[in-house]
């Protein structure tokens, strides 16, 4: 059976460039209308025993070429359990060596969340009592961008998550979320009682099902939107606003991950003009009780905090935080390994991204009550 390789199926990513046997040289392809590449995700069939050499030639001019470092591809043979693999970067290529088991593999930047499971996940959660389901409007591409509405409290939290698609350690985030704040642990009846939650578990359909690293169907980088969103480039964010302005926001998180930083932490909106130190102190005690809760969080690594005054209010953090005088803040999770707690297995994962998405809502049942109600 010959080798073949294709990226020919919802998020898929990857041409190829020349190759036969166990050698292939392939390139990523960039997000539409963008500079921008990183993701991949493609299918090797026929390789079973085969030691393959898979050389990603353009990977010195992505996006974040610090993202290649200490770097290691994720694997599957059945599309649901994801290993890492032997990845070395060196002279602008990432080379993947692995010989599979069977003769079909997949390989990923990071287990993919596809549309197919995105759309049985919204018909899972809307079918559970208490759940409002509501599409919002369509994407550039037509398909139905969603939230999710739950809870009876005074308090209004936001939680969104995937504005870059290529992260889909968001989305899996997600899923550990919202199964444990529709449940019956005490915790998740707490937070449902205290607050109404506003979720949006994909905030870019399109550049998900496209393949894409960071934009939508035409290039946009949504988290660099929220200061002025328009229907031609970036319909999604309209429609949050639109959402937010109705709702009102005390508490939001904006769900990422980081390409280059091997460490789960929180970007706050220090800088924004708004700031106060009450605020801030708020925001403090969020971190600090969600360090309490799970060594999976840290606040030694991270970015840069920019000086009073000086946020960039394009991004989505800053923005909810002057517009509404709201506590947010953009949570990162790795594509590499987890250098706080390393998997030499699975590295930073689809487990650890659900777990952690429930110590983020433990560490919000801490702090709820001191939340000030606008």
């Amino acid at each position: 059976m010959a080798i073949s390789i294709t990226s020919d199926f919802d998020g898929g990513n990857i041409e190829v460039l020349s190759g036969e046997g166990a050698s292939w040289d392939l390139a990523i392809r960039p997000d539409n209308g963008s500079h921008y590449y990183q993701w991949f995700h493609f299918r090797v069939d026929g390789a079973a025993g085969v030691p393959l050499e898979l050389r990603l030639t353009n990977a010195g001019g992505s996006a974040y070429t610090g993202g290649w470092e200490n770097y290691r591809a994720r694997v599957s043979s059945d599309h649901a359990d994801w290993l890492q693999t032997e990845t070395a970067y060196a002279d602008g290529v990432l080379t993947i060596r692995h010989t599979p088991l069977t003769d079909t593999v997949w390989f990923a930047y990071f287990a993919p969340f596809q549309s197919e499971r995105h759309r049985a996940f919204v018909a899972e959660i809307a079918a559970k009592e208490g759940v409002s389901h509501t599409v919002l409007g369509q994407t550039l591409d037509g398909r139905d961008f969603d939230l999710f509405t739950l809870g009876t409290g005074m308090k209004r939290v936001w939680l969104y998550a995937r504005q870059h698609p290529g992260e889909t350690m968001a989305e899996w985030w997600m899923e550990g979320t919202i199964a444990f704040l529709t449940g019956d642990d005490p915790v998740a009846v707490k937070l449902r009682e205290a607050a109404t939650f506003y979720i949006v578990p994909n905030m870019n359909p399109d550049g998900s099902a496209r393949g894409h690293l960071r934009t939508n169907a035409v290039g946009t980088d949504l988290n660099r939107e929220w200061a002025g969103p328009t229907p031609e480039r970036s319909p999604e964010i309209l429609y949050v606003l639109k959402a937010m302005d109705t709702s009102g926001v005390d508490f939001a998180i904006d769900v990422h991950g980081d390409e280059a930083i091997p460490h789960v932490f929180m970007a706050g909106f220090e800088g924004t003009p708004s700031w106060t130190e009450a605020r801030g102190a708020l925001y403090a005690s969020y971190l600090d009780r969600l360090k309490a809760r799970t060594s999976d969080f840290q606040t030694t690594y991270g970015y840069d905090i920019p000086p009073p005054g000086a946020a960039n209010l394009k991004v989505s953090t800053n923005a909810v935080a002057e517009r509404f005088n709201a506590i947010a803040m953009t949570l990162e999770m790795p594509f590499k390994d987890h250098d706080d707690a390393p998997d030499s297995l699975r590295g930073w994962s689809i487990e650890r991204s659900r777990a952690l998405g429930v110590s983020c809502l433990v560490a919000l049942a801490d702090i709820i009550d001191s939340l000030p109600r606008k």
